[in-house]
């Protein structure tokens, strides 16, 4: 099937967009003097995922690139590059190679959730699934996890490891995820323990890689570790919070998709404790229904609003953003420590 790939944006306009979107106009003119510098660091590692994913098949580089085009703002490469040049590097090229692989594997993730999901859109372009259909997306998936290993495979050991487990923890994110779905009785302990897998465990492999190829000291590589995951819940929870009270143009995907799969969160999982009586039980019967209507989730929609448990879990994500910001203590003062606090904080107000 042939689909148009969405155009990436100049790496300049990514990095402000992403700043303005987490940190607000303000942070773009606070960082405007190493704004340049990490445009620059995006542009060439961008290059690398390029290469990486050519492959002797046009189709098989036409998905690739498709997947690679929509899969955001270079979050993960981003947070490395400005971690390594917080711990004084003057250069990010010895990091380009490994930022490029983590995105590849964040990629990868994405392409399989789509597909586990049947979703039909990502960030606004047609999912991979419905561009190029389902085998080929599955296929284009391995790929991206291969191609990513490639690039890690000249690091040392210990970070190819650490690559490894991070996938490894991917994988067993989904399967506790999936057996968790429409099922209400989960507590917020296994919670957790999915977004830890699913979503921070990457984040914070990254940014440790960053720390032990920068040569710092054991403190900061933990430091640096813990920021990654402290970060990635924060994320995941407002992710929770914006699948309902999101603007889906914004967005790119429609609301309440965690109502319609049945994937318990931690505002459904709020929602449903605080709620009682005929609240709590038609709650729990329409969450568990397999296909819903739209009237069915707008109905959740409304026992959510009736539970206020919105304003709960938004302030459950400042706080693990706040937690997220005190680790970068460790680090050396500086514009760059300066900009990951921002971003922390940032990633709890986001709208995308």
């Amino acid at each position: 099937m042939t689909a148009v790939t969405p155009r990436p944006e100049p790496s300049d306009r990514l990095v402000e967009a992403f700043l303005q979107e987490t940190a607000g106009e303000v942070a773009i003119a606070d960082f405007a003097s190493v704004l340049p510098f990490l445009a620059e660091d995006i542009r060439a590692i961008d290059q690398v995922l390029q290469a990486a994913i050519r492959a002797s098949y046009p189709q098989l580089t036409d998905a690739a690139t498709y997947a690679c085009g929509s899969g955001g703002k270079r979050v993960r490469p981003l947070l490395m590059a400005a971690a390594h040049r917080a711990l004084g590097a003057k250069s990010t090229v010895p990091v380009h190679a490994l930022a490029a692989a983590f995105q590849l594997i964040h990629t990868a993730s994405l392409v399989h959730d789509d597909v586990i999901d049947h979703a039909t859109l990502r960030r606004g372009n047609a999912s991979l699934p419905r561009a190029f259909g389902l085998p080929s997306a599955i296929v284009t998936g391995d790929y991206l996890f291969i191609r990513a290993f490639e690039l890690a495979a000249d690091y040392p050991r210990s970070i190819i490891l650490r690559c490894g487990e991070s996938c490894a923890d991917l994988a067993e994110g989904e399967i506790l995820q999936e057996n968790a779905r429409f099922d209400l009785s989960v507590d917020r302990e296994h919670y957790f323990r999915i977004v830890e897998r699913k979503t921070a465990a990457i984040v914070a492999a990254g940014l440790a890689s960053v720390a032990e190829i920068a040569g710092a000291a054991p403190q900061v590589v933990e430091a640096l570790s813990e920021y990654g995951r402290t970060l990635g819940i924060a994320f995941q929870v407002r992710d929770d919070y914006l699948d309902v009270y999101g603007d889906p143009v914004t967005l790119g995907k429609p609301l309440y998709n965690d109502y319609r799969e049945g994937n318990p969160t931690l505002l459904s999982l709020d929602a449903y404790g605080a709620l009682s009586g005929h609240s709590r039980d038609e709650f729990e019967r329409l969450f568990q229904k397999q296909r819903k209507t739209t009237r069915d989730l707008l109905r959740l929609k409304e026992l959510t609003d009736a539970s206020g448990a919105g304003p709960r879990v938004a302030e459950e994500a400042t706080e693990w953003s706040d937690r997220a910001t005190r680790t970068l203590e460790a680090l050396p003062p500086g514009p760059y420590r300066a900009l990951l606090g921002h971003v922390a904080h940032g990633v709890a107000r986001r709208r995308f």
